[in-house]
């Protein structure tokens, strides 16, 4: 009898345990990884949000595609869905596809000998081809992306060249329904699993940005929060020319000096820091000194300002709008952008749907109109216009 009380009790709690590993774990992990702050509605002044709805805004990193929502449905958990880009007035978000971040992650010294990722990747049922190669899992999150596009009826369209991009700016101008313009980055030329050759697959599925490091040192170069934290590898210079002989965009964020330094000596055009802060108002190992950020914006690029904590030391639009003050001061206007690290397993003072907040905390830092237009959007929109393919 006991034996068969086990053989009917044992599929079932397989059974019971597989959903709550498949369906009930990943939106868990998502909410505890990515929480907000603060909830809609999002207060600000009436002058911040008339200047908001005049806005072109873009973003340089959300990391939404790890986590296996529908982006065009408005989440529950979560920073960035289609919905919130759209109440929030954004016009292009920058998703940025992570295959490999290390476990006890952290912003001083961390190895690759670890991966978080292939545990999610199970639990979101993705393709078994993804279980082992880098490249394929953003082969997979790119694929995601194209069909959200393709089923958003127009709210969503993929930009991979700059004739795309001219073209959606001006189909949104005549578009009250705020369309959402697309593009995909990588975060660590880990996707490559060590061969450069794969940079034409890459590219071929629409990736226009990737960064030599995430948070580990590569066979490509150092990471800030690598052992090492070596230069760029032969290989890693290799790497740099095939990007730009393609019109990718080199973004340098989580990179080691050395490695920043090698790339901005080799680059021939703009590099991006997609989402960081700055040590002139938060001083740790992950964000830029006053001197990167000079070279940065020496080769015409754009710095990225991230929202949350290690990269503003704060907790609200306030402390996002001192960074940005600080890094204009620094070099200029038309080298600051926003780079939000939205659902990039950080807390965030509010989902994209609260970028109004930004927009009133820039008013309250003394900038004038035309330079907020630069900071939330204009600046992205220049840099991708002259660099993309054509």
């Amino acid at each position: 009898m006991w034996k068969k009380r086990v053989l009917i009790t044992l599929p079932l709690l397989l059974f019971f345990a597989a959903g709550i590993f498949f369906f009930v774990l990943p939106a868990y992990v998502e909410k505890s990884f990515n929480p907000t702050r603060q909830l809609a509605p999002y207060q600000a002044s009436e002058k911040a949000r008339e200047l908001h709805r005049q806005l072109l805004i873009a973003d340089l990193h959300a990391d939404s595609l790890l986590w296996g929502r529908d982006l065009l449905e408005r989440g529950t958990r979560g920073h960035v869905d289609v919905p919130r880009l759209r109440e929030g007035n954004v016009a292009l978000q920058i998703f940025t596809v992570v295959t490999k971040t290390p476990r006890g992650l952290n912003i001083e010294k961390n190895d690759d000998g670890s991966d978080n990722i292939t545990l999610l990747a199970l639990a979101n049922r993705w393709p078994f081809a993804t279980w082992r190669s880098l490249k394929q899992r953003a082969l997979y999150q790119a694929s995601r992306l194209s069909q959200m596009a393709a089923r958003s009826e127009g709210k969503l369209a993929l930009i991979k060249t700059s004739g795309d991009l001219a073209s959606f700016l001006h189909r949104r101008e005549q578009d009250a329904t705020l369309p959402v313009a697309a593009v995909l980055g990588i975060e660590g030329a880990h996707a490559l699993d060590g061969d450069l050759a794969n940079l034409d697959e890459l590219f071929a599925a629409g990736f226009r940005m990737m960064a030599p490091t995430h948070f580990f040192d590569t066979e490509f170069g150092g990471s800030a929060s690598g052992v090492t934290k070596g230069g760029l590898t032969t290989s890693g210079r290799e790497m740099i020319k095939r990007m730009e002989a393609k019109g990718m965009l080199v973004d340098l964020a989580h990179a080691s000096s050395q490695t920043m330094d090698d790339a901005i000596a080799l680059a021939t055009r703009p590099v991006l820091i997609s989402h960081t802060g700055v040590r002139g108002t938060c001083n740790n190992n992950r964000n830029l000194s006053d001197e990167q950020v000079k070279a940065v914006a020496r080769t015409g690029g754009v710095i990225g300002i991230g929202y949350w904590q290690t990269a503003t030391c704060g907790e609200d639009a306030r402390s996002i709008a001192r960074a940005i003050r600080y890094t204009v001061n620094l070099v200029g206007v038309e080298h600051v952008a926003l780079g939000s690290d939205y659902d990039g397993a950080v807390a965030a003072p509010f989902d994209t749907s609260g970028l109004v907040q930004i927009t009133d905390a820039l008013l309250g830092e003394g900038f004038r109109e035309e330079e907020i237009k630069l900071i939330m959007g204009g600046n992205v929109l220049r840099v991708l216009t002259e660099n993309m393919p054509r």
